[in-house]
């Protein structure tokens, strides 16, 4: 099994924080995260210091609206460098569908994963929502739909990730809610450690808070490139 990646959130406000983290942490990491707060505050321009710097960039929207508008989401984004890209599985087959179309249609085209569950959501959040299955059979369900619809891979959690990798060998697995075990879970309900998501066949672990909020980044990084490193057979 191949090393998998280590994807750095950019869970900050504005630009300016995103500088002061970006100088704190080691020039080893290679992938790094913008999401919704982060692009909101600061639109595309946000993406071009990252550039600059020949990182990889994941973009973490969950795009989820009619084909057309997602369609044309994913061929802006690919415009300004973005390497991964997040859909909302609920959106659909036709939605998906174009999103993969408009993605392979790129001169450099993003690689795409979809949403199947929130790791922020449980199985009394599922009841809540009317939805009868297991978080597990939600994923493997979402997930047979991306796969079929041309999506790349799939975001889950790491608790999920065993079957899902049992399900599509060949799809990326992106596992957000990695912490190690004396970490804050924060808002997140099913966490796991590096170990055990690359155990159970993750193929990108995106850490947020536990390297960008700690007080040394570079040990935080280590103690964790390390925990991934053990579990890769």
């Amino acid at each position: 099994m191949s090393q998998p990646e280590m994807i750095v959130a950019l869970d900050v406000p504005n630009a300016a924080e995103m500088r002061s983290t970006l100088e704190r942490m080691p020039d080893s990491i290679g992938w790094y995260k913008v999401g919704l707060e982060l692009f909101c505050s600061e639109g595309p321009s946000v993406l071009a210091p990252l550039q600059k710097q020949n990182k990889s960039i994941f973009l973490d929207l969950k795009l989820h609206d009619i084909p057309r508008t997602v369609g044309n989401a994913v061929k802006t984004a690919a415009e300004h460098g973005v390497n991964l890209m997040t859909v909302h599985a609920v959106g659909g087959r036709a939605m998906m569908e174009e999103a993969a179309e408009a993605a392979a249609s790129c001169e450099c085209p993003p690689k795409l994963v979809a949403v199947t569950t929130l790791t922020s959501l449980n199985q009394d959040d599922f009841s809540d929502l009317g939805v009868n299955r297991t978080v597990e059979e939600q994923a493997i369900a979402l997930g047979e739909l991306a796969i079929c619809s041309g999506i790349d891979g799939l975001v889950t959690s790491a608790h999920e990730a065993h079957a899902l990798r049992n399900s599509f060998p060949e799809a990326l697995l992106v596992t957000p809610g990695i912490r190690m075990p004396s970490g804050d879970i924060g808002d997140q309900k099913r966490v796991a450690t590096p170990f055990y998501a690359v155990e159970n066949g993750a193929t990108h672990l995106v850490i947020g808070r536990p390297i960008v909020q700690a007080a040394d980044p570079v040990l935080a990084v280590s103690m964790m490139l390390d925990d991934m490193k053990k579990a890769v057979k």
